[in-house]
């Protein structure tokens, strides 16, 4: 069936998305790409000029997704511990919903890649910026930096535990709810430029 460009070009980007995830991106070729998607390699190369361009355009497209949806999310709800929760919710929600798109994003072929990485690393700089302001607490720019990267890493980490070995994201609100409440108690406790009380000075 003929399709709109722009559709035909959103439907290639889905059958490539499911194909570099089960074969790897160098197993995969442009053929492959267009036996699955059911086009001739012709009109392939008529939306992606090679396959390391459509790669990257892929990795883009999964990285715009994930932040559309963690703002989509958060920017709704006004109170600070609920912007943690909706926050941690719908990435696990994404992650649970998108195993594939994961496994691109976070995958070790991506970090063996120079180009690659450096797309996936665009990416994660702007998941920063837009935890950053979920951060209501009072600390220097360059603290809250740090605060929101930790939290994307914990939320990347907890999800690659989730799906080692082909495994699925179980209890998506469970999942959610504890890292939420990790961040949010921990964040409580955060001052700047101050370290952390001992066990000793609080009972004290």
């Amino acid at each position: 069936m003929r399709l709109p460009a722009e559709q035909r070009r959103l439907q290639l980007l889905e059958v490539a998305r499911d194909t570099f995830a089960q074969r790897g991106f160098h197993a995969t070729s442009m053929d492959d790409l267009a036996a699955a998607a059911g086009v001739t390699k012709p009109v392939l190369y008529q939306h992606f000029s090679a396959k390391r361009a459509l790669y990257i355009e892929l990795l883009e497209s999964l990285g715009a997704e994930l932040l559309a949806e963690l703002g989509r999310a958060t920017t709704a709800v006004t109170s600070g511990r609920e912007r943690v929760e909706r926050g941690f919710a719908a990435y696990f929600h994404w992650v649970a919903a998108n195993p594939s798109s994961f496994r691109l994003l976070f995958g070790a072929s991506v970090r063996n890649d120079a180009e690659f990485a450096a797309v996936v690393d665009e990416f994660l700089a702007a998941a920063v910026d837009a935890v950053k302001p979920l951060i209501d607490i009072a600390v220097p720019d360059e603290q809250r930096t740090v605060l929101a990267n930790a939290i994307v890493g914990l939320a990347e980490a907890t999800s690659r535990r989730a799906l080692a070995d082909g495994g699925e994201v179980d209890d998506v609100e469970q999942l959610a709810n504890w890292l939420a409440e990790l961040a949010w108690f921990g964040l409580r406790g955060v001052r700047a430029g101050q370290p952390a009380p001992t066990t000793a000075s609080v009972t004290a």
